[in-house]
């Protein structure tokens, strides 16, 4: 299976969520790459689309190497394993932390205008377009739960399969994911066209997504 672009996985990964039928969902995107995935899932469910914010921390002499992740609302996730294996430990991550900080905040105030989320009373369903080792998603859960959701679930088109990092280290009420590769490499393998989503595009499925 290779998906055609981030929409086309969107559609693929949209009927399978709906069919769970979530009570009162909000689909929240991991941007950037997440949005163009989530919103063919917001519209199959009629819910509103928006973002929560989450970057990668990767180490730094290799930054594709994720370690850790930090969230809005103020929720991290680090790899204390990699951390013990390396001998790393947290302070040598801070000009990356403080590096991830700031960009988070840049991508807060660009896409939701710097205002908080409101996840009370709702079920949270959580898109990015892969899964790889899986600490932005562990981020991204804890953060919804701090931020009041009922239930947390999580949808992505691809991830690496049980046995590895990825789907198994993150814990919420619903996992949805059609495939799980043996092969598993980096998410980037399985779409046609997986160029980088600009902010632009972003703002712009944002604001055409329907409100509830």
């Amino acid at each position: 299976m290779i998906y055609a672009n981030r929409h086309n996985a969107g559609v693929r990964l949209a009927g399978l969520v709906a069919d769970f039928v979530p009570a009162h969902p909000l689909v929240l995107a991991l941007p950037r790459g997440g949005v163009p995935v989530a919103a063919p899932v917001a519209a199959a469910l009629g819910c509103s689309l928006d973002v929560l914010v989450v970057r990668k921390i990767g180490l730094p002499w290799q930054p594709e190497m994720g370690v850790g992740a930090i969230a809005e609302g103020g929720a991290s996730v680090l790899d204390e394993d990699v951390l013990r294996q390396l001998r790393l430990d947290r302070a040598a991550l801070e000009p990356v932390l403080a590096r991830e900080r700031a960009e988070l905040d840049r991508r807060v105030a660009a896409y939701r205008d710097g205002l908080a989320l409101s996840l009370a009373g709702r079920t949270v369903v959580l898109v990015d377009d892969g899964l790889a080792r899986g600490v932005t998603a562990r981020a991204a859960v804890a953060a919804a739960g701090a931020l009041g959701a009922t239930a947390v679930w999580l949808a992505v088109p691809v991830a690496a399969p049980p046995g590895r990092p990825g789907l198994g280290g993150v814990v919420c009420d619903r996992v949805i994911c059609p495939w799980q590769p043996a092969g598993f490499g980096a998410v980037g393998q399985y779409y046609r066209d997986f160029a980088p989503v600009p902010d632009s595009e972003v703002q712009e499925l944002l604001r055409a997504a329907r409100p509830c």
